[in-house]
């Protein structure tokens, strides 16, 4: 218990926050920071690079040079039937080529004459190559190419994972920003209640007013409470949410201290930490946008698929040809008229299967244009609407501020008037829920705007290079 505290203690003390007397502000780019760094999903995010960089290494390794040594003997009743090894070294190439070195000895009483050489062994230094299927793209240098592909699709996803988690942990920050305020208004009205409620009852008890006053201020602050605790449960919810965005590493998670408070002055800086100030409509670039670059390679990666199954149509002629000679070390002993050589030829002869083949992909490389073509105009019409809409909440925020102060002038007048007697604590009253009511309002269109703002920043689904 006192590890996790003092774990948490030193989360807090570590973060430059603004202290105000008891409380400590966590402004939203230092919490979107540590989400960035520490969160699991985020740390997740990181992993698709490496995974792509590991089917990388994969595809190159068909590449790698190989040794095969084959050694067989067969010995029964005292005579040695034959006895044979074949040591081999291969290095496979881009195109169908292949170089090849070969060490033969064989030896043995029943041995097949084919496989009779000199003494001390049979050296062979030659080529393999497909001439037909597999010579301009075969199966290693389409798992290659295909790897390459998905290693920069990985980078591209990358972005678009992280940027999930920062919107997703920005409305947790909103939602507990607006839970916060919600909070501080009902605390203020409630004071104001029970000043209210101390005079009138001095009024009654003066006998300069009726008791019924009593009463009904009595009842304000009993419906004031009220409010306070329900936005109070509103808050702890919205606390315990934002919390699952904070870590320390990726293995402790740390939970919101009630003396932490959001930054009231957040409208100041969201676009810098979004990293959306100065990004008008104009310089949106559909065709760098990360989720169209991912479905691009997708659709370059069925590309190198159609290519294969239609070279999958040509018939399979293989050749290779090898020198042979028993001295290597004589570069002359290299000759022409000792060889081992030949080639197989291979062609199905309706090639429905391959025809097949190459169909599908095909339609799969259709289906991912479909895909393509979709996502440009959801994208395009998404990031369209966010911009306009934000350009509505601008309104309207200018709109229920100015509501806000309306109702705070004419509150200050009925108390005014109340203090001379001339209202009643009715007036005040519906006045004063009409500017809780308009306040909340206020809030809730904060909300919207930030929200709008985060929409924004995750329909463009670029990383905070900032953080």
């Amino acid at each position: 218990m006192n590890k996790s505290l003092l774990i948490i203690f030193v989360f807090i003390t570590s973060l430059s926050f603004a202290q105000t007397q008891d409380s400590i502000t966590l402004s939203f780019s230092e919490y979107l920071g540590y989400v960035k760094k520490y969160h699991p999903i985020a740390k997740q995010a990181e992993l698709t690079i490496q995974i792509g960089q590991a089917n990388l290494m994969k595809a190159r390794g068909a590449f790698d040079p190989k040794i095969e040594v084959d050694n067989e003997r067969k010995t029964f009743k005292n005579i040695d039937y034959f006895d044979q090894l074949n040591a081999t070294f291969k290095i496979p190439t881009w195109y169908g080529i292949e170089l090849k070195g070969n060490f033969e000895q064989n030896d043995g009483v029943f041995l097949n004459p084919q496989a009779i050489v000199p003494e001390d062994g049979l050296y062979s230094a030659g080529i393999s190559a497909s001439l037909g299927q597999g010579l301009f793209i075969n199966q290693r240098m389409a798992d290659l190419k295909k790897a390459k592909l998905f290693r920069e699709q990985t980078v591209v996803d990358r972005e678009i994972l992280v940027n999930q988690i920062l919107f997703d942990a920005s409305l947790a920050y909103f939602n507990w920003l607006q839970a916060y305020n919600e909070t501080r208004i009902y605390e203020q009205f409630l004071e104001n209640s029970k000043v209210r409620f101390k005079g009138v009852k001095r009024s009654v008890e003066n006998g300069d007013k009726a008791t019924i006053d009593s009463v009904e201020a009595s009842i304000t602050v009993k419906n004031r409470t009220l409010g306070l605790e329900q936005a109070k449960v509103k808050l702890m919810k919205a606390s315990l949410d934002l919390s699952t965005y904070l870590w320390l590493n990726d293995e402790i998670p740390v939970e919101l201290q009630p003396n932490v408070i959001p930054d009231a002055f957040i409208e100041d800086s969201v676009d810098d930490v979004l990293e959306i100030s100065g990004l008008p409509l104009t310089d949106f670039v559909l065709e760098n946008h990360p989720k169209l670059r991912s479905l691009n390679y997708k659709f370059k990666g069925l590309e190198v698929d159609k290519r294969l199954k239609a070279n999958k149509l040509l018939p399979k002629v293989d050749v290779q040809y090898n020198f042979l000679t028993q001295d290597p070390d004589i570069a002359r002993s290299f000759s022409t008229n000792q060889y081992k050589g030949g080639f197989s030829i291979a062609f199905p002869l309706f090639l429905r299967k391959e025809r097949g083949d190459l169909k599908l992909a095909k339609f799969k490389l259709q289906d991912a244009q479909f895909d393509i073509s979709n996502a440009k105009i959801m994208i395009q019409n998404k990031v369209l609407a966010i911009y306009r809409e934000l350009e509505s909440f601008e309104i309207q925020n200018d709109l229920i501020d100015d509501i806000v102060k309306d109702y705070k002038t004419m509150l200050s007048a009925e108390e005014r008037k109340f203090s001379f007697g001339e209202s009643s604590l009715f007036l005040i009253n519906s006045r004063e829920k009409s500017l809780i009511d308009t306040q909340l309002k206020a809030l809730e269109v904060q909300n919207k705007y930030l929200t709008a703002k985060a929409k924004l920043f995750n329909s463009l689904s670029r990383d905070l290079e900032n953080l």
